[in-house]
């Protein structure tokens, strides 16, 4: 299948070289032009806007950094909408919110082409791996002319409901995600401080009632001081912003994720929002006056 990529970062970029191994044509677009460069040496056609990657695709994925990005690259000058086209597709992978996500579903429904928002879960290694969970909601048919796409690419591929249903079910996941991810950090510091062993923690909790996917991802990280992203704070935050705008509108009280919400803000303002959210450790070790290690 002519597949089209555009945004090949930490996670589009592996999602490519996925597709690329599974035999489909790959038209790529990114605004540093490096990566292309690169995966042009893998087989993959550089383009130079996103209405070329269009021109040239059956389907269109994007997974960009930003709201405001998403917009650009599908209603900006030579972008997707604008050049879209009867029984084409385009999925968005990216974390958006739910307005914009159906704003897309409608604007490329104008054109007679086919929407998805199809948000992932499983960070870089999970694009890596070909392991993602990918939570799409869109037109059925849709879905299932796209299903051989995602099955390059992850291995929980949910198709959930109309436009904006995938979008909804990755807000829900982030906002557990900075609510766990905190009281990871608070729950071992709390253990470590007071004298278990930090491997016994993961060993135990992580069987436990207690345990969870940020425990088990994040002590591991913890023990060999790597805060290197990964999924970086300002990231969750911008998901965070996403989460309360929604939750706003709905009328849905999110306590423990205000919560989250300050304890990644104040990560980020002591100059860790570029390190992997498991740095939250950090502000921790400094109040506690102890590193958790071991």
């Amino acid at each position: 299948m002519n597949v089209g990529f555009i945004g090949l970062g930490k996670m589009g970029r592996p999602m490519t070289l996925n597709l690329l191994k599974n035999g489909h044509k790959v038209t790529v677009h990114n605004r540093s032009r490096g990566v292309v460069d690169e995966l042009a040496a893998q087989g993959a056609t550089p383009a130079s806007s996103p209405q070329e990657v269009a021109l040239a695709s059956e389907i269109v994925l994007t997974c960009l950094p930003t709201p405001a990005s998403v917009e650009e690259v599908y209603l900006g000058e030579r972008g997707l909408i604008g050049a879209a086209r009867s029984g084409q597709t385009l999925v968005d992978h990216s974390t958006v919110g739910l307005s914009l996500s159906k704003r897309l579903a409608a604007a490329a429904a104008e054109r007679g082409a086919g929407f998805l928002d199809a948000p992932v879960s499983g960070g870089p290694l999970g694009a890596q791996n070909a392991a993602l969970t990918i939570m799409v909601g869109g037109d059925a048919a849709v879905f299932e002319k796209a299903l051989p796409v995602f099955q390059a690419m992850g291995k929980n591929i949910h198709h959930l409901g109309p436009a904006g249903s995938g979008t909804i079910v990755k807000l829900v996941n982030q906002l557990l995600v900075c609510i766990n991810m905190a009281a990871v950090v608070e729950g071992v510091m709390l253990g470590v401080k007071a004298g278990a062993d930090l491997q016994t923690l993961l060993d135990v909790l992580g069987t436990s009632f207690g345990g969870s996917a940020m425990l088990t991802r994040a002590i591991p990280l913890f023990q060999q001081r790597n805060f290197e992203p990964g999924t970086s704070v300002n990231l969750i935050i911008k998901d965070q912003g996403l989460i309360h705008e929604l939750a706003g509108e709905l009328g849905v009280r999110l306590l423990m994720g205000s919560q989250a919400k300050v304890i990644f803000e104040e990560a980020s303002a002591l100059g860790l929002g570029e390190k992997d959210m498991s740095a939250l450790v950090i502000p921790q070790e400094r109040i506690a006056g102890r590193e958790v290690t071991g």
